[in-house]
């Protein structure tokens, strides 16, 4: 009974907005700021899976090239021995054939270019690659559709006023500038840093080997490179927390669409009001076999009757499951007293609720506080003890 007392409004009556027709040059709405066309609602379930199946989804691109830079860098420094010998390799044999009359006939440059070439790039190419995959599917798992790249001539030919406004005075072209500013301070940070710490180290590759200095410059390159890909790691997460923000706000819905979405799913209005209408038809030709399972009988006393059933874990309210005039009230409260159904007499409240309610029906909101008290009665009649309110 608790949550039949205390009930806050559930539902506010508003005027549906609708969304702005648009030209046959109109850009999509997700361009631009969901205030800017009247989108306030949140999204749907259904418009946010409908949105993922089109490819539309949270993704940072920051996150997939730190990691896309960041393991190459490490398969090259695993691998720096096996790719430096490779190289050495294939210079020896193309020096080698040089000094040949004739190499271009027997097809050997080609097959071995293409051999050296594979030898030297596929662990690489292959974990970028693998890499790349990763850090889409970590993003927004398993996806693929071809909807992004399919043509669109609304993206072609946008409205420019709103195009540059978002590109350039927008909170988005704002939050990439910082971040393309921030990148290139980590970066120069990081340089500065590692130059000045092997600053010694490099002003003496003038008088030390050739192979020592080729190492020294390739540790400190090595060492800034993973450094780099570390911290642009690092800044992806506010990225990617900022790029959902902004996709969950390009999928938002003005009231209109809501509104259609529902009358999409849950079907065509006049067919379910027919539906509802021969339910009723249905409730009321059983509606005296319905009066033993009432917990209360409003009557008028003799021109209406009313059964209510209350099911607190079922219902969100009480349901008239019975109601007559006259005859038919009187044969109500002849079966209540058989079945020992409890009728308690409210004039006004009787009479209203054969007017405006149906069977198979909850009452309306503003009859709570009164229903509430003729079933605080109930339970007196009954001699259990109230229920909190």
């Amino acid at each position: 009974m608790s949550a039949f007392f205390d009930v806050e409004p559930r539902f506010a009556l508003v005027e549906p907005l609708r969304a702005p027709a648009g030209g046959p040059f109109d850009v999509h709405l997700q361009w631009f700021a969901a205030e800017d066309e009247g989108r306030t609602e949140e999204p749907t379930e259904q418009k946010i899976r409908k949105a993922r199946e089109e490819g539309k989804v949270a993704r940072s691109a920051e996150l997939s090239s730190s990691l896309t830079l960041l393991f190459p860098i490490i398969v090259i420094g695993i691998l720096g021995s096996y790719i430096l010998s490779s190289f050495v390799e294939m210079m020896n044999f193309f020096l080698g054939l040089s000094a040949e009359i004739d190499v271009s006939g027997d097809g050997r440059i080609v097959v071995a270019f293409f051999r050296y070439f594979l030898r030297i790039t596929a662990p690489i190419f292959a974990v970028a690659l693998i890499s790349a995959i990763l850090g889409n599917v970590m993003q927004v798992g398993l996806l693929f559709s071809a909807k992004p790249i399919t043509p669109d001539f609304n993206r072609i030919v946008p409205r420019f006023g709103r195009f540059f406004r978002r590109a350039f005075f927008s909170g988005e072209a704002a939050f990439n500038l910082g971040k393309s500013l921030i990148k290139i301070i980590i970066i120069a940070v990081i340089a500065i840093l590692n130059v000045r710490a092997e600053i010694d180290k490099i002003g003496r590759l003038a008088t030390v080997p050739f192979w020592t200095s080729f190492q020294t410059i390739t540790q400190i390159a090595f060492r800034m490179l993973v450094e780099a890909a570390v911290a642009l790691m690092l800044l992806a997460i506010p990225d990617y927390l900022f790029q959902r923000r902004q996709h969950r706000e390009s999928l938002k819905m003005s009231k209109q669409e809501v509104k259609e979405e529902r009358r999409m799913s849950e079907g065509d209005p006049l067919v379910r009001s027919r539906l509802r209408e021969r339910m009723r038809e249905l409730l009321s030709r059983n509606m005296i076999r319905n009066v033993p399972r009432a917990d209360v009988v409003v009557t008028n006393p003799t021109h209406f009757a009313v059964a209510m059933e209350w099911d607190r874990a079922m219902m969100e309210a009480p349901m008239v499951i019975a109601k007559g005039q006259d005859n038919m009230a009187l044969r109500i409260r002849e079966t209540a007293e058989e079945h020992d159904v409890p009728i308690v007499e409210n004039k006004p409240l009787a009479r209203t609720l054969y007017a405006e309610v149906e069977i198979g029906d909850t009452i309306p909101e503003r009859y709570y506080e009164v229903m509430a008290l003729v079933l605080a009665e109930v339970y007196r009649m009954n001699g259990e003890p109230e229920k909190a309110v």
